[in-house]
């Protein structure tokens, strides 16, 4: 590593922790606005519609992550050095799609998805964008690193990255659990509660802001 990469190194590392920082606050705006916008279904009697789920767990389980693809933007625009927030923030945009497309071939398939078998469609809902976001956040560190085994390396020693790839392995666990519990998203807040228990994606960006902060102490 040439002297002025090791210099970009640390002005990245630097500014992580501000990074991260204002990524945690995005989550806290999608949750009130999946939970508004059900209550609000709700009170008009579209307490089981299809496309109000829809637009509930999008704000709930992704309005921070248009946010924070808003904020990565913001970042590029000013003519910031890439860093991993930015990397991080630009991938949650990216997975926001893929929940609309399994939520919509499951119901035209028939699935109960106020049932047990419907439990993957809030996981979809709620980490589609955290799978985008350490996707975007490995290839960040492969193009830093310049080699495989090094990317791998750097990977599983950030804890962002490895607070990422735990929450999407044990949020599918406890969404079935819940399910096979009795409980069902039959009303839109219910449908917000059950999304907002499942978007653990605040997790990784305040795990980064806390590790930095303790760094640079």
């Amino acid at each position: 590593m040439t002297r002025q990469e090791e210099q970009e190194r640390e002005v990245n590392e630097a500014g992580e922790s501000e990074e991260f920082g204002e990524l945690v606050k995005y989550t806290g705006a999608g949750f009130a606005g999946g939970l508004i916008a059900g209550a609000v279904l709700d009170h008009l009697g579209f307490s089981t519609s299809g496309l109000g789920q829809a637009v509930v767990r999008t704000l709930a389980g992704e309005g921070e992550s248009i946010l924070e693809g808003l904020f990565s933007l913001k970042k590029r625009i000013a003519g910031a050095v890439g860093s991993m927030a930015q990397a991080y923030g630009w991938g949650k945009l990216a997975g926001m799609a893929v929940p609309w497309v399994v939520d919509g071939v499951s119901r035209l398939a028939g699935v109960d998805v106020y049932g047990i078998e419907g439990f993957y469609i809030p996981f979809f809902y709620a980490l589609s964008d955290q799978i985008g976001g350490n996707a975007s956040g490995f290839a960040f560190l492969y193009r830093r690193e310049g080699r495989l085994s090094a990317a791998l390396r750097a990977y599983f020693h950030h804890p962002v990255m490895v607070t990422g790839l735990l929450v999407i392995l044990l949020v599918p666990v406890g969404l079935l659990g819940a399910r096979i519990a009795g409980f069902s998203p039959t009303t839109q807040v219910y449908t917000a509660l059950e999304t907002i228990a499942a978007n653990l994606c605040w997790l990784p960006p305040l795990v980064g802001w806390v590790r930095e902060r303790r760094e640079r102490k």
